[in-house]
């Protein structure tokens, strides 16, 4: 053998190799896996666009709408939304709240630390749950939330109660969630010293390299009333990012303005006196119910839509499954026609409403299809809660195996997750 070829043979030796030892690398590893990940998600997004499926409701029902469980309350009559656009796009200072005392012009709460969600799949939550806890001390890791609330790395989402489930079953802190919030609220809260997580959706790059709508935790952290806008912790883009109220308004809308707030057990009695009305649970949601009914009636396109889907999801947390159904038709009815570009086709990653309201109205088979538009839409369908709703419809019309099937998968994506488990057991399926 020539020099040349032994010379050749011990350098791809040792390319080879040092290849080997950068793969072992975790944080070389997990960046060649994502790019590889992403041109992946490109060709197959590329191929099949995910905002081309729309969910259109069936326009007769398969049975009669019959209430299962549990009886709505009485006093709920809400006045259905108008679908009509006829004034001027609100703005922040539209449907004020009164405050009882005034509030200092500017807060900024300190003593945090800042977590970012790069590096891990889907991290946002755990990241930005971290920021909220180590206010009050707490001393642990993104990753200690995220081996719990996402125990399958790739899970697309979530949900709020599951952050306070954490809270209650893993620290010696309490939180509570509630929806309907304003931005008079929020200061309110971070006046009396309390940081407040949001869920709400930005429009982001995805692997196709498209701008598109997603969901999205962040912790706020103070306010500016001069700059008129909010200090935030967010775990994607930087510690201290600053959010107009006009903006903060716009993305909060997209998730019923819900919050959540983390809090030692002896400021509770700070902390209701803080939120007022907002201590009391279904108050709020009556609450979040009135901003959603006024939206519908004054916006128009995707703001209305979120307004509409508000509307259902209010009316489903007052249990008046029936109410909530015919404002989620209305809602995806418009979304069907808005533009492709405009549509937030991952809105059932993080919000199931929809599920609550037809199944509980004897509406199957849209549960089915609809769970159906939501996993075939995702490149990667980790979404445990389209399935296990799947699941539950294909199980009250009788297809037993399907359900099983439905059950088996949620349980791959969210080992644990507890509807599943309590399905499998119905089910007897073996573990």
């Amino acid at each position: 053998m020539s020099k040349f070829w032994r010379l050749t043979g011990v350098f791809l030796l040792i390319g080879g190799l040092s290849l080997g030892g950068l793969w072992m690398i975790p944080n070389v590893r997990e960046r060649v896996l994502w790019h590889l990940e992403a041109w992946r998600v490109q060709v197959r997004y590329a191929l099949n666009p995910p905002q081309e499926a729309v969910f259109v409701p069936a326009s007769t029902l398969p049975t009669p709408p019959v209430l299962l469980s549990p009886t709505p309350l009485s006093t709920v009559t809400p006045t259905r939304p108008s679908g009509e656009a006829t004034l001027p796009h609100p703005t922040a200072t539209m449907m004020p709240t009164p405050t009882p005392t005034p509030l200092p012009p500017e807060v900024h709460i300190s003593g945090g630390r800042y977590y970012d969600q790069h590096g891990l799949w889907n991290y946002c939550a755990p990241a930005t749950l971290a920021i909220a806890l180590s206010y009050w001390g707490w001393q642990g890791d993104r990753t200690d939330i995220g081996r719990v609330v996402k125990p399958f790395e790739k899970d697309k989402n979530v949900m709020p109660y599951e952050l306070a489930d954490y809270v209650e079953n893993y620290t010696n802190l309490r939180a509570l969630v509630r929806a309907g919030g304003t931005l008079d609220l929020l200061k309110n809260l971070l006046a009396a010293g309390f940081p407040v997580v949001i869920e709400k959706g930005v429009y982001l790059r995805d692997y196709n390299g498209r701008l598109g709508w997603m969901g999205h935790y962040t912790v706020v952290s103070g306010y500016e009333e001069a700059a008129r806008r909010f200090i935030t912790q967010d775990a994607y883009f930087s510690p201290d990012y600053p959010v107009t109220y006009d903006d903060l308004l716009w993305q909060w809308r997209s998730f019923n303005y819900t919050f959540l707030v983390v809090y030692p057990p002896d400021r509770e009695a700070d902390l209701m006196a803080a939120l007022g009305q907002y201590a009391d649970v279904t108050a709020s949601y009556r609450r979040a119910m009135e901003i959603a009914s006024y939206e519908a009636s004054v916006l128009s396109g995707l703001e209305q839509f979120f307004a509409l889907f508000n509307y259902g999801t209010n009316l489903v947390n007052l249990q008046d499954y029936a109410g909530a159904a015919r404002a989620y038709d209305q809602a995806f009815t418009l979304m069907a026609n808005l533009p492709e570009d405009k549509r937030p086709w991952r809105i059932m990653w993080y919000q199931t409403g929809p599920y609550f309201a037809y199944y509980y109205t004897g509406r199957y088979w849209d549960v089915i299809r609809l769970a159906e538009t939501t996993i075939n839409a995702a490149d990667q369908p980790y979404i445990e809660e389209s399935f296990i709703w799947r699941a539950r419809a294909r199980l009250a019309l009788g297809d037993t195996a399907g359900a099983a099937d439905d059950v088996r998968t949620a349980l791959d994506y969210h080992p644990g997750f507890p509807p599943a488990v309590e399905l499998a057991q119905a089910l007897q399926l073996q573990p």
